[in-house]
């Protein structure tokens, strides 16, 4: 840090690659300028469960310690679903979701974001499976939390509402529950009807007095393709979609969030580092505004 450069506990970044070990994800986080980053530990489109050498494991946390990050959390595997009333699709999915907090366990790594589940046949049952998956699965590993991500609202995906996320976490045992947060996408919450442009203190309001503002532990920050509850997610850069750059100048200078790690999963581009340097200068020029 520069002579004179204020301290902050920012933590501000993107998803960057694992590609050829996750070791080289904390220099791509550097790379953009980042203070926080989210990774995938394996292929999310893939079951395959790669082990990750005691090597692999030390070359990251070398390299995470010689960089400026001040977290890094975990997305899961997309094809997961602990809600699931297929058992072999279930207990396949428990299985790959314990392997997923053990790799995050031997990296250090401190919270997986993951997508509840889709429940397919009903609501209840589904909300009661998924609870009981996430259970078995913060047994079995320890220390790693889980930060269950909003949803778009789509089809019968679970997590759409902010009563179905409070259920859901309190499905869970006492014991464990302390280890269960959640990850508020953008995209998502407007998508699921959630109007951040024109409600945003409503909103929060609605999310503290049904969940608890103490227990939203990280945002992922996507504009949306599509309209206002249009129950579809489908991320566009920051300030460019139908939410525009309102929602993002509050939530950057909104004093409850201001260490909430908050992580672009906006469009890429072809060489995967401008515009994530692009959005996050965008991001920062909106927390030095005034509201």
């Amino acid at each position: 840090m520069n002579a004179g450069q204020k301290q902050t506990n920012e933590r501000l970044g993107a998803h960057v690659s694992t590609q050829d070990g996750v070791q080289n994800a904390p220099g791509r986080g550097v790379a953009i300028g980042a203070t926080a980053i989210q990774v995938f530990t394996k292929t999310p489109n893939q079951w395959r469960e790669p082990e990750i050498s005691q090597v692999v494991c030390e070359a990251y946390r070398e390299q995470l310690k010689t960089s400026r990050l001040r977290g890094v959390v975990a997305h899961d595997s997309y094809l997961i679903n602990l809600a699931s009333p297929d058992a072999v699709l279930n207990e396949r999915s428990v299985r790959s979701f314990v392997a997923e907090l053990e790799r995050c366990f031997a990296l250090g790594i401190e919270a997986v974001v993951s997508h509840p589940g889709n429940y397919i046949d009903e609501r209840e049952p589904g909300l009661r499976r998924n609870a009981e998956a996430y259970t078995r699965c913060l047994e079995t590993v320890g220390q790693v939390r889980v930060l269950i991500e909003t949803t778009a609202g789509c089809g019968t995906a679970l997590g759409g509402t902010f009563g179905e996320l409070a259920e859901l976490r309190a499905l869970i045992p006492a014991s464990l529950r302390d280890r269960v947060g959640f990850c508020a996408d953008t995209c998502h919450l407007f998508s699921a009807g959630y109007d951040l442009v024109s409600h945003y203190d409503e909103t929060w309001e609605e999310w503290d007095a049904t969940i608890g503002l103490e227990h939203l532990q990280c945002f992922h920050l996507n504009d949306s393709k599509t309209p206002f509850h249009s129950c579809r997610d489908r991320h566009e850069l920051i300030g460019e979609g139908s939410l525009g750059p309102g929602p993002f100048r509050r939530i950057m200078t909104d004093p409850r969030f201001e260490n909430t790690m908050k992580v672009l999963e906006t469009p890429k581009g072809e060489d995967l580092v401008t515009l994530d340097r692009k959005m996050l200068r965008r991001l920062r020029r909106y927390a030095r505004e005034k509201k």
